[in-house]
């Protein structure tokens, strides 16, 4: 089952109150999308972002609470994914970033919603220079709401968990939906025919192809 498939599970049964995404295995919470997949056609790329902002931004859509319980890194789509949930609860070795700038290309989801959470000048930093920043950091700048020891990250998500479901549920679905009241519209439009038209660029093809290879991309300087 999906992301956008389990929470739109969890909204229809009355016993869920809060959902938690976590990565697997505990190195990483999600790496991104797998550049090797990408299409240089117009329309598969177009289609492809419209597909990957549905699931990614499934958490802001979603009626209850989610949680993002962020264990290891998070780049790309799942830092996109990480600040589309309600709530961040970083593990100490969290590292968070929007490296696409790298490959030609910039953030999505992330290039409309970053500057609400970190300001403008942090926004651009991190889009711009693909740089990560740590758990640290993160909280530094108000994108997560606690940072937690490793060990003890999921045991504390639940934790929170439990405490938001105490709450009054209709007023906390309220509060949420007041939160995310005009997110989107005209911006996520531009970033939807933005990703096809640098994806069609030759940096961008320049530097997926260095990516596949693992070398350093060289990119056109004039």
């Amino acid at each position: 089952m999906g992301i956008r498939e389990g929470l739109q599970r969890a909204d229809q049964d009355d016993a869920v109150r809060v959902s938690i995404i976590t990565g697997a295995g505990g190195k990483a919470f999600c790496a991104g999308a797998d550049i090797g997949t990408f299409d240089f056609d117009p329309e598969k790329a177009r289609a492809f972002f419209i597909d990957a902002m549905e699931v990614l931004s499934a958490p802001e859509r979603a009626l209850k609470p989610v949680i993002a319980a962020v264990n290891g890194i998070a780049y790309g789509g799942g830092f996109e994914l990480a600040i589309a949930s309600d709530f961040i609860l970083a593990a100490e070795s969290a590292r968070f970033g929007v490296p696409e700038i790298k490959l030609g290309l910039l953030p999505g989801f992330a290039i409309v919603r970053l500057q609400d959470i970190v300001g403008r000048a942090k926004a651009k930093e991190m889009s711009i220079l693909g740089d990560p920043v740590d758990a640290a950091e993160a909280s530094r700048l108000g994108l997560v709401s606690r940072v937690i020891p490793d060990e003890r990250l999921l045991v504390d998500a639940i934790a929170f968990a439990q405490r938001i479901a105490s709450q009054p549920r209709l007023a906390v679905q309220m509060a949420k939906s007041f939160y995310n009241r005009g997110l989107g519209g005209n911006e996520m439009r531009h970033a939807i025919d933005g990703f096809p038209f640098l994806l069609m660029h030759a940096d961008a093809r320049e530097g997926i192809n260095a990516f596949r290879e693992k070398r350093e991309p060289r990119f056109d300087k004039t």
